[in-house]
């Protein structure tokens, strides 16, 4: 008992002087408003790890987003998904912060960045100013918050990066977010990993009843295991102010009172992001849309953020042996939940075991794998699925079903039609569609070479040839042709593509590039008359192109009237 103590005292020391040797007074809040946190460091994110804050704007847009320390811009970044409008600000001690989902940038910020997009005719445009080009002071108003590229409601998405650009939690540096509440503990599973295992004589994973205790944590009934066994929970953290289901900071668990499976979300790199999806129950996440974290890993998971693990955190239970194993989640703020699971070692000869149907073929993890049937092809390279696995292949006429969404991909794999028997004239309006469960088809990225048209994805499932014959709609928004329009501020224009989508877009006005913006979520194009393209004609012609991904054409024209 005293051992174990020492262990926790030394590691909980080693992590408050981690903690200490950042700089904790450098950064401050980018915003004018209390801290309350619609996303958290680390949380878990389709195919990716949470990189930063989330902070809350009150339901709102505009609100002064501020530079968190002095330094430069370093970089800024527009596109019409991911972070949207971005901001990246180089500090003098070697961090970066980065500010997304951005509304508008500040002043003088905003004016370069106009002149940048109008040079390139582009509203998408990536721009990185040499040092002291762009010099920012703390507390300096550098932009407005938003709702643009992939957020889901107005926030401002905030970071702090390493030397290396690692995203890191900025709680770790100061940044205060209060809460006073305990991570929630939403399920817990037990899986069998060997085929002699089984868990309550069973090797499908199991969920476990929760038996609220006296103090306020957990226990399970009596778990009857035997073999290599490991558990899984489904977690997640409030911190004051919001309701919003975050993610937790850290999650130990240990067997008699020895600890085995440590991890923590405090940093990661990009380049391992995609690993999340070995760190979850990948099938049980495409079924229930829960994420259970597995607190057991496979050898070759390259994931950084484990710490103390014994056999990988994998259980080895022996016959007529009784264990005991808790699992403690924690916040950032130190507020904490347990499960203590008692397991009683017991063999058996009555085990209900998962076989895969005999029709499914076996894939293997790291060797090549090709199929091809009906002039359909499909490639899945060495190393594209983490582990060996059955697959549900079927070539079905024009359509290939390859498996369904319950298996994570790494990297992409290939299918491919042979398009040699479709008539020439109609080619170019095919492309490779993914089916979904209900049966509508959506764009896969497509590649034509000659007679082969392909796509390479990292979804698996139905993926068949499609036609999309038609263009894409384009309607005015807030004028109608010939309309006087004076004091209008903006020019909105409506438009979409039912199947393949829209891929590009440009506008003129009277033979003029103008810079317009695609917001996506709501399917408009918005030109700012503050960008003075145009000053002195009353007479005002309008065209808009608007291309979908197979090359479909919407020419829109239109005449207003403004004074200026």
């Amino acid at each position: 008992m005293k051992r174990v103590t020492s262990l926790l005292f030394l590691l909980a020391f080693s992590l408050l002087k981690a903690q200490n040797s950042l700089p904790q007074d450098y950064f401050q809040n980018p915003l004018d408003v209390p801290i309350v946190l619609a996303g958290s460091f680390g949380e878990l994110r389709s195919n990716h790890f949470h990189s930063g804050l989330d902070i809350k704007t009150q339901q709102r847009e505009g609100l002064p987003v501020k530079a968190s320390a002095a330094g430069y811009i370093s970089r800024i970044n527009i596109q019409h998904y991911g972070y949207g409008k971005a901001l990246y600000i180089q500090h003098p001690n070697g961090y970066t912060t980065v500010y997304g989902h951005l509304q508008k940038l500040a002043p003088k910020l905003q004016e370069y960045l106009k002149k940048k997009q109008y040079a390139k005719e582009s509203y998408e445009i990536e721009l990185f100013p040499e040092a002291g080009e762009l010099q920012v002071e703390q507390g300096e108003l550098i932009a407005y918050s938003g709702n643009t590229g992939g957020s889901g409601g107005p926030h401002l998405h905030f970071e702090i990066r390493d030397g290396s650009q690692q995203p890191m939690n900025a709680q770790l540096f100061g940044i205060d977010v209060p809460d006073s509440r305990e991570p929630l503990i939403e399920g817990l599973f037990a899986y069998a990993l060997d085929e002699e295992a089984h868990v309550n004589d069973s090797q499908k994973r199991q969920k476990l009843r929760l038996i609220p205790t006296s103090n306020g944590n957990f226990t399970t009934n009596e778990v009857d295991a035997c073999g290599e066994i490991g558990f899984g929970i489904s977690a997640v953290d409030q911190q004051d102010g919001a309701y919003n289901h975050n993610g937790v900071f850290r999650i130990d668990a240990s067997l008699n009172g020895e600890q085995v499976f440590e991890i923590d979300f405090d940093k990661f790199s990009f380049a391992e992001t995609r690993n999340l999806n070995r760190l979850i129950d990948y099938q049980y996440y495409q079924s229930s849309r829960k994420r259970i974290q597995k607190l057991f890993k496979s050898p070759d998971n390259p994931l950084s953020m484990y710490g103390e693990l014994q056999n990988y955190g994998k259980l080895n239970i022996k016959d007529s042996l009784d264990y005991q194993y808790t699992i403690k989640v924690t916040d950032f703020k130190g507020n904490e939940k347990t499960i203590t699971i008692p397991i009683k070692g017991r063999s058996s000869n009555e085990i209900s075991k998962e076989t895969p149907p005999p029709n499914f073929t076996l894939v293997e993890a790291g060797k090549n794998f090709s199929a091809k049937e009906n002039g359909i092809d499909i490639s899945i390279p060495a190393g594209t699925i983490y582990e060996d696995a059955f697959m549900d292949i079927q070539f079905m006429g024009d359509t290939v079903k390859v498996h369904k969404d319950e298996i994570p991909a790494a990297s992409n794999f290939t299918i491919g039609f042979d398009i040699s028997e479709v008539p020439a004239e109609k080619r170019d309006q095919l492309f490779v569609a993914r089916i979904s469960d209900y049966g509508k088809p959506s764009y896969s990225s497509t590649y034509r070479n000659g007679n082969r048209i392909t796509t390479r994805t990292r979804t698996f499932g139905t993926y068949t040839l499609a036609t999309d014959i038609q263009p894409p709609r384009v309607s005015p928004v807030n004028f109608y042709d010939g309309q006087w329009i004076s004091n209008n501020e903006t020019l909105k224009i409506q438009i979409s593509d039912d199947l393949s989508g829209i891929n590009s877009y440009r506008a003129t006005i009277n033979g003029k590039f103008i810079l317009m913006e695609y917001e996506y979520k709501n399917n408009t194009l918005t030109y700012d008359f503050s960008d003075n393209v145009i000053t002195d004609n009353a007479d005002n012609d309008l065209k808009v192109i608007v291309t979908d991904n197979v090359g479909n054409t919407t020419s829109f024209t239109a005449t207003f009237h403004r004074k200026y």
